[in-house]
């Protein structure tokens, strides 16, 4: 009777410890010092630098549209495509030398440029060659959604969020939220950088603190990582309530051995 005790504590003990904190699995939480809820949000210091493999939106408008229909998208040939595939069909896509190539104007450097850069550039390409400034060209220059992978205990694929600038906050929202197995207090961004380098940046989700990192914006062609707590190996419930019910399961079985052996 001693021994099923014993093992009845342990396994109780087990079962409380495994259970996943609400620490871990809250977004945000405030610090415990904090006088307010003011959430204040890092914003973007630096404008992002374009990348091999990003797809850039390019229109040209003038006084007389019909002298820049050139340099736009026809459109007849994939009418019926919208969204993402119309950008897959009519964007410029940044190639392995970190070219685009325009109609008219033929190749165009944009790696590690801006967009307002490459708007001017585009900008000063059509002025100095096919018109004058009477003609008033306006160019403008969009990334074509940011586009990001997801993998791990997170919805897996890859996710496009037209916007301008997206939190990781909206990314994982986006992907369906982070699973209750998933480790929030350690997010890796794998991100690439000009010149074909990639590095590995963590975040805490589950703190405030996270609004003030310089990764809580993210950049196109992110991978974004979240890698499953140690209870998921377990096989153990997140809360307290589930793994009583799976201690109490084992507790039946090793009763029933004990007792089976001791009357042998």
């Amino acid at each position: 009777m001693n021994k099923n005790l014993l093992l009845f504590l342990l396994v109780i003990a087990l079962c409380f410890t495994s259970c996943i904190s609400a620490k871990k699995t809250t977004y945000l939480q405030p610090i415990e010092t904090a006088v307010d809820s003011v959430l204040s949000i890092q914003r973007l210091k630096k404008p992002y630098r374009i990348q091999v493999n990003d797809l850039l939106s390019i229109r040209v408008k003038a006084l007389d549209q019909e002298l820049v229909g050139m340099f736009n998208p026809i459109g007849e040939t994939n009418a019926n495509a919208t969204g993402e595939q119309a950008m897959y069909y009519d964007g410029f896509t940044v190639d392995l030398h970190g070219n685009i190539r325009v109609p008219t104007l033929g190749e165009i450097n944009v790696l590690g440029y801006t967009v307002e850069e490459v708007q001017e550039k585009i900008e000063q390409e059509l002025l100095d060659n096919y018109f004058k400034e009477q003609a008033n060209i306006f160019v403008t220059v969009k990334l074509a959604g940011i586009r990001y992978t997801t993998l791990g205990e997170i919805g897996t694929g890859s996710q496009v969020v037209y916007k301008e600038q997206v939190t990781i906050m909206e990314a994982v929202a986006n992907a369906g939220g982070i699973t209750e197995f998933g480790d929030m207090t350690d997010v890796r961004i794998i991100r690439q950088y000009p010149g074909g380098a990639e590095k590995i940046h963590s975040i805490d989700l589950t703190s405030i603190t996270a609004t003030k990192s310089p990764y809580y914006y993210i950049q196109p062609n992110d991978l974004i990582l979240v890698n499953a707590l140690p209870q998921k190996s377990w096989g153990l419930g997140t809360t307290g309530i589930e793994n009583f019910r799976t201690a109490a399961s084992i507790l039946t079985v090793l009763s029933s051995i004990i007792l089976l052996s001791t009357r042998l």
